[in-house]
């Protein structure tokens, strides 16, 4: 029997204590340690693109990443972290997600994406008999896209400052500033470039645009007010009437009232609103798979 992603989130973690790991050869790993058989190995999810146990590796591998227990060093390839170390000298019988539910950042992670005051989804995916197939669907989709938008986040992250500031005039352009013209957006970041990263001309001859500030932050490093009034100041020295500050981690409450003062002049975009914008408008993202649910044509039927 292939067993469960929260089965595996252990040997996952032993496997990455050896050294450098990859899910390619963690399935191996884990496939011999399970003694898989040779039908279990090859069975494939029903979208016949992916095997069983190599996705189930996949996402234990991830929910150890939300928790900080593994981290991933470049594509395909993560280590174990301190804090994974530390949990191997006292291993526990079994990881799962009731016992990565202790770390702040899971915590953080599973909540992330909901509307203030509301609780996530309790939705179990796997006996919940309450839920109907389209809670658990929907559910699922949400988890799937909630990972991948932290993972999204890692990768704009690891790039360069360059790489980064591109990537936000992209995808306004995607949103639909500065009008159809792909032209219309630059990046214009680097030392000396008075608090402005991008640029977008919302007219042909670009009297009317919008400036970019573009913070590349770990989740730890929240932007606080002084880099608001920063831009703004940028914004006045310009003229500007118009400005987007967008990051990969938070703004602290300071932040949002000096931006709520400055009366609506800069838009503040964090790390959550960020990645779901991107997984909207496809920029740095793709459709991996796509799943028809059917319904009656009732014209037929007439």
């Amino acid at each position: 029997m292939i067993p469960d992603y929260q089965t595996l989130m252990l040997p996952v973690l032993e496997l990455a204590a050896e050294g450098e790991a990859n899910i390619g050869l963690t399935t191996e790993a884990v496939s011999d340690q399970f003694s898989l058989s040779p039908e279990e190995r090859i069975e494939l999810l029903p979208s016949g693109k992916l095997t069983v146990i190599r996705s189930r590796v996949h996402w234990a591998k991830a929910y150890l990443k939300q928790a900080g227990l593994v981290e991933a060093t470049k594509r395909g390839h993560f280590r174990i972290t301190d804090r994974g170390r530390a949990v191997l000298q006292n291993p526990p019988t079994k990881i799962d997600n009731a016992f990565l539910d202790q770390f702040e950042e899971f915590r953080q992670f599973r909540e992330r994406g909901h509307k203030a005051g509301e609780a996530a989804p309790v939705v179990q995916l796997e006996q919940d008999s309450s839920a109907s197939p389209e809670d658990v669907l929907n559910a699922a989709h949400q988890q799937i896209t909630d990972f991948f938008i932290a993972e999204l986040i890692d990768r704009m992250i690891a790039g360069t400052p360059a790489f980064f500031e591109k990537a936000i005039v992209e995808l306004l352009l995607a949103m639909g500033y500065g009008g159809s013209s792909q032209e219309a957006g630059r990046a214009i970041g680097k030392s000396g470039d008075d608090g402005v990263d991008g640029v977008i001309d919302q007219d042909v001859l670009g009297v009317d645009q919008i400036f970019i500030q573009a913070k590349r932050y770990k989740s730890e490093n929240i932007v606080g007010p002084a880099a608001i009034r920063e831009f703004y100041g940028a914004l006045s020295m310009r003229k500007a009437q118009k400005g987007i500050f967008v990051t990969t981690s938070g703004f602290t409450k300071a932040a949002l009232d000096t931006a709520s003062q400055i009366g609506g002049r800069i838009v503040l975009i964090d790390g959550q609103q960020l990645g779901r914008l991107m997984v909207r408008y496809n920029v740095g993202c793709r459709d991996k798979d796509t799943l028809h649910i059917k319904d009656f044509d009732e014209d037929f039927f007439d």
